[in-house]
């Protein structure tokens, strides 16, 4: 069951769904809550890398450049360009709420994607989310950091899982605080 605004804030209130820094009025809707775009990108280096080996026991982000951009100034992302992003807030689910991730119209309207496959944010679930921005379109996009870029929905589970995310051995993104990386490679290498 998805939860209206109303049951997202009882969450909130009773520590089920905890978002830091705390939301204004402004970024709640009707059954989601928007999060905006953090500072820091990473992008990939195609001009000194000509492919990616997921068997490399290289990590992905060593051929990713990490940009970090002022306040006040655009993060361009070209027309067929992607790059990993950082939510300003950060999300703490309880074992029995589960998150997703979605886009918001407004910048789809203009090509811009902000997840492929990630939307999947299981309970126990704790850090910045990272946003795998496209661009669709055919023309540049400025964004800003501090621009309202995604938004969560979130359902109550029918009951607390046995692991939460955060205690899963070998869980790869937890608690992370910058846009990490694919860390396929690792992943690869261990199934050998």
């Amino acid at each position: 069951m998805v939860l209206s605004d109303v049951d997202i804030r009882r969450y909130i209130e009773q520590g089920k769904i905890r978002i830091s820094p705390q939301l204004p009025p402004e970024q709640f809707g009707s059954c989601s809550v928007d999060f905006r775009l953090g500072a820091e990108f990473s992008v990939f280096e195609h001009s000194r890398h000509a492919y990616i080996d997921v068997r490399e026991k290289g990590a992905i982000q060593d051929i990713m450049r990490t940009i970090r951009v002022k306040a006040g100034e655009p993060f361009i992302l070209q027309p067929r360009e992607f790059a990993l992003a950082i939510t300003e807030e950060s999300l703490e689910l309880d074992d029995d709420v589960l998150g997703r991730l979605e886009g918001r119209s407004s910048l789809g309207r203009i090509g811009i994607i902000v997840h492929g496959t990630a939307g999947l944010f299981d309970p126990g679930w704790r850090g910045k989310a990272t946003l795998e921005l496209s661009n669709l379109g055919i023309m540049p996009v400025a964004l800003y950091p501090g621009m309202r870029i995604c938004s969560f929905t979130f359902e109550q589970l029918s009951s607390p899982v046995s692991v939460p995310y955060y205690k899963k051995a070998g869980n790869k993104y937890a608690g992370q605080t910058q846009p990490l990386a694919s860390r396929l490679t690792a992943e690869t290498n261990e199934n050998k």
